[in-house]
């Protein structure tokens, strides 16, 4: 038997944000979600779980090494009101990782583990495509409280998107939802929207998973410039429309959180006593 996952001090609630495949919008979903927590005024974090490609210093426009304490911890890098962490701030990131499975896994348990939170209540964790080695050393060592699984409409991403559904619930994890990306494109010169990776596509993944879609984003140019720039959405236009929609997609998954908190709560608790 394998043993728990190890409690994450100063973590209140840990969200894996998943996709199937690459190219989705995962990791700028990911980040946009956790700066929606702190809009909300929440404490939240975001580490970068993917080794070999991290995006994380991009997106947020981090280009210092973090420090670390006595007892070598790693302090996290903030950006934007929110702590992050990413093997991109410890390495070259022009540098290829040519790490096997194992290394990667312990990579990012040490990067977990060893980095020094501050009193989270939200820590997003941005997972690398695919249903690998991160996955499961994710789902089998860290306490995770529920998943995330970003798709865009077409049905060559909601394959591999119901391949991460799936793993997720074999080890036990939450999903907590699906958030379809892309779902229209906006053009920036006439402001026509159109459907041009189909339709409905993450509302029938969460039909057949019987989850809830979470909320859908746009195909807006100015998401991908914002994100490339080091100012993610959220960051530089909370008011928006586009960032409304991220935090009303982190509201429901704060909603999602405390409903399943309180359904866990009400199991009874068996108390052995010697008389």
């Amino acid at each position: 038997m394998s043993a728990s996952p190890k409690q994450l001090p100063n973590v209140k609630y840990i969200i894996a944000v998943a996709s199937g495949k690459g190219g989705v919008g995962k990791s700028t979903t990911a980040v946009n979600l956790a700066l929606s927590f702190a809009k909300e005024g929440f404490r939240a974090g975001i580490l970068d779980a993917d080794i070999y490609g991290p995006s994380l210093p991009l997106m947020l426009g981090a280009t210092i090494s973090p420090e670390t304490t006595q007892d070598k911890k790693i302090i996290p890098i903030t950006r934007h009101g929110i702590q992050s962490m990413s093997i991109g701030y410890l390495v070259d990131t022009k540098a290829a990782v040519a790490w096997r499975g194992p290394m990667v896994s312990m990579a990012l348990q040490q990067l977990l583990h060893d980095t020094q939170w501050d009193n989270l209540d939200y820590l997003v964790i941005d997972l690398p495509p695919g249903t690998g080695d991160i996955q499961l050393t994710l789902a089998q060592k860290i306490p995770v409280s529920g998943a995330v699984i970003v798709t865009t409409p077409q049905d060559l991403s909601l394959i591999d998107a119901r391949r991460a559904c799936d793993l997720f619930r074999k080890v036990s994890v939450p999903v907590l939802g699906v958030v379809e990306n892309m779902s229209i494109h906006i053009c920036s010169h006439c402001g026509h929207e159109e459907p041009i990776f189909g339709e409905g596509g993450g509302k029938l993944l969460a039909e057949q998973y019987d989850i809830e879609l979470l909320g859908a984003l746009p195909l807006d140019m100015r998401i991908r410039e914002q994100t490339d720039s080091g100012k993610p959405t959220v960051a530089v236009d909370s008011q928006g429309q586009n960032a409304e929609k991220y935090r009303a997609i982190a509201r429901r998954i704060i909603t999602k959180l405390t409903e399943q908190e309180k359904v866990s709560s009400q199991f009874p608790k068996i108390t052995i006593k010697n008389d």
